[in-house]
């Protein structure tokens, strides 16, 4: 059986991630206070974020940028949308 995380995003025991996604203290509080599908699904939304708005890592208001959109996210808190993105859960055929 897979280890298991209070994940704070969905509020129930889920499976946690097998390490640390990031050095230092802010990866061990996620490590510990994150599930997987939290962190794939955050994943995801950063992919969109750093591309829609063009976002350059390398510099350190946009890691600022990012990392705060993160905290809202696992919090539960309303993040930044990425104009133009229709959920797989809103089309409906026609």
């Amino acid at each position: 059986m897979a280890n298991t995380v209070f994940c704070k995003k969905y509020q129930q025991e889920m499976e946690a991630l097998d390490r640390a996604p990031l050095p230092g203290a802010k990866g061990q509080e996620i490590l510990q206070n994150v599930s997987k599908q939290a962190w794939q699904e955050w994943q995801l939304l950063q992919t969109m974020i750093i591309n829609e708005k063009q976002l350059n890592l390398m510099q350190p208001e946009s890691r600022q940028y990012v990392m705060g959109q993160m905290d809202k996210f696992f919090n539960n808190e309303a993040t930044d949308k990425v104009s133009g993105y229709v959920s797989p859960d809103d089309i409906t055929e026609l």
